[in-house]
């Protein structure tokens, strides 16, 4: 690959990334810390806020991306990859630009990292040249997606220095240097009004009536109508049917759109992180750029510590490697500094795997555990150490044509233990199962935008729908809908779960419709005999049916766990098409690939 030293003398680089859950953000922020480091002029920022058209005449880019859903390029990223597949871009569109480009994705998912390959196939359509190759980042890996990303990031910086030297006289700056933070941080006590207009900008709107339709930018406060637990008392996992109202919120979704919902932290959580850091949480906060480049993050409406600490920073989450390094520039006890150092480096990847991710330690937990380094972390760094909270995505569960003000979800409550004492609990599950209809204070920050699964534009189209356990809720909507236009006979709907008595989430509205003709249901509880039965199972059963359906036409969809289900229930697909339609093993393989071209056979799976 010809890298020669480019004659041009520009140390800028752009950093564009696309992220659905923050961790793409995340290894973009810190290329941009590294190329500081380097004297590289460097913008770090979300591709859909970037000029595209400013592309042309950049010179170096590295670009991170996430994959969603079904290889589908996430919400920031989708304005920018709708301009770069243009039909009437030149193929020397971007002949100056070098770039490298780094996809984060999850193995066990069937298009991994489907985002980063396409987009880097397309740049180089476009005249764009490699720096070096594509870096495939794995969350399935045992010792995570640093497994790759580190030695690819190392070789990228023996690229970029390559072609641009250090200036003149200069060193690569250590990275035991402490950084200057993001951003500056002024109290109560400070002159206010001096800071008023740059903290004005990153507030969040929140509205409990909408003119127009809500936003990640403007949620809407949604009011809950109930929240009830529909598996039973004795079984080992919570699930819970949730509906919110969405009256006067101008909220209009379809079949298989997905509800984004903005959680906090409990207030145990938040009162336990104000008491360890000797915090006083009624003190108001303004912030203040320190650098251009870095824009204000979105506050809560009233920004004083405890709301940031409740509504803002994920400390919940689990910390990443420059969590470990930031930390460690604090520390005054030599052991704590010591270990938090040894966690920060890539010998130290296999240590801290073991020490946060297997265990789930949190941020919180952490800090707790190198007291004598994180008590002494000033205000204005908390936003260099502590990610904010990501939004989450939920399928809706219900129809506008059936319930026209309302949003429904299906939700099983994470809670699990591990080698620690106390156990684990997810943020948004547990903070939502908590919230009581009764009180009107149970409001919910949510919004609405496109899911992963398409449904047909012709309503009489056949379809099967394959979904276990909470993976039945998109189609639970677009069941409804169908019993709204009066559709019958021309929906297959397979349910799996452990127990017909104990997580056969829905029953009662299943038979309901199966009685009135809209779905043919059939069931699969894998523990209520020796012999586990599956939803595969129960296609490989009913296979004359669905054989049928699929040459009338029928559109398949599969939603739920992406561990075994999908591998099993695309090996069942298999095997019924070379079964009844005569054809060889590759034939059917080469069937079910055309299905999916068609988006006929569509996966919306989860790990």
């Amino acid at each position: 690959m010809d890298i020669a030293n480019d004659t041009e003398n520009a140390r800028t680089l752009l950093v564009l990334y696309a992220s659905q859950t923050g961790t793409a953000c995340e290894v973009a922020e810190r290329i941009g810390r590294d190329a500081r480091r380097r004297y590289f002029s460097v913008k770090v920022m979300p591709m859909d806020e970037y000029d595209i058209t400013q592309l042309i005449q950049q010179k170096l880019a590295v670009m991170v991306c996430a994959t969603t859903g079904q290889g589908d390029e996430p919400d920031n990223m989708k304005r920018f990859w709708r301009f770069l597949l243009r039909r009437n871009l030149p193929a020397t569109s971007l002949c100056s630009l070098k770039f490298a480009t780094l996809g984060l994705g999850d193995s066990s998912y069937q298009k991994y990292n489907f985002v980063a390959k396409k987009l880097y196939k397309r740049l180089m359509q476009l005249g764009a040249t490699p720096l070096m190759e594509l870096g495939l980042a794995d969350d399935q890996h045992e010792l995570g997606p640093d497994a790759v990303i580190d030695p690819w990031l190392e070789k990228l910086w023996d690229i970029l220095l390559e072609l641009r030297p250090l200036p003149l006289g200069k060193e690569l700056i250590s990275d035991s240097i402490l950084p200057s933070p993001k951003y500056t941080v002024y109290l109560s006590e400070t002159n206010m009004d001096q800071f008023s207009i740059s903290s004005s900008k990153g507030k969040i709107p929140i509205t409990e009536k909408s003119e127009s339709a809500p936003s990640k930018a403007v949620p809407f406060l949604a009011p809950l109508i109930s929240n009830t637990r529909i598996t039973s008392a004795d079984h080992f996992q919570d699930v819970r049917l949730i509906k919110f109202s969405i009256k006067k919120s101008n909220i209009k979704y379809s079949p298989g759109d997905v509800v984004m919902i903005q959680p906090c932290n409990t207030d145990q959580n938040v009162n336990e992180f104000l008491n360890f850091m000797s915090l006083n949480g009624n003190k108001k906060v303004v912030l203040q750029q320190n650098d251009p480049d870095i824009p204000l993050p979105i506050l809560p409406e009233e920004p004083n510590i405890r709301n940031l600490i409740k509504y803002f920073f994920d400390i919940n989450s689990i910390p990443r490697r420059y969590f470990f390094k930031l930390l460690s520039h604090f520390s005054t006890d030599e052991m704590e500094k010591e270990k938090l150092i040894e966690f920060a480096l890539p010998e130290g990847q296999e240590d801290r795997y073991s020490y946060c991710n297997r265990p789930r330690r949190t941020i919180l937990e952490v800090m707790q555990d190198f007291p004598n380094s994180a008590r002494r972390v000033p205000l204005d760094y908390l936003f260099d150490l502590i990610p904010p909270i990501q939004a989450r995505a939920f399928s809706i569960a219900s129809s506008l044509k059936i319930y026209p003000d309302e949003i429904h979800i299906l939700m099983a409550v994470v809670k699990y233990k591990t080698k620690l004492l106390k156990p684990r609990q997810g943020l948004c599950s547990t903070w939502l199962a908590s919230l009581d209809p009764n009180n009107e204070s149970s409001r919910v920050p949510l919004w609405t935008r496109k899911g992963t699964i398409n449904f047909p534009k012709l309503p009489s189209t056949p379809l099967v729908l394959i979904g276990p356990g909470t993976g039945a809720a998109p189609f639970r909507s677009i069941i409804q809908d169908r019993s709204a236009d009066g559709i019958k006979g021309q929906t297959i709907f397979l349910f799996g779960c452990r127990y017909h008595n104990k997580d056969f989430l829905c029953a009662d509205e299943w038979q309901n419709f199966e009685s009135k003709g809209i779905i043919t249901i059939f069931t699969a509880f894998s523990r209520d005999q020796e012999n586990k039965i599956y939803v595969q199972h129960k296609m490989l059963e009913n296979d004359h049916a669905i054989y049928k359906y699929i040459q009338d036409g029928a559109y398949i969809y599969v939603a739920g766990n992406s561990k075994r289900m999908p591998t099993d229930v695309t090996d069942a697909l298999t095997t019924i098409i070379k079964k009844h339609g005569r054809i060889s093993e590759s034939e059917a393989e080469e069937y079910i690939r055309n299905l999916q071209r068609n988006k006929r056979f569509q996966l919306d799976t989860w790990s």
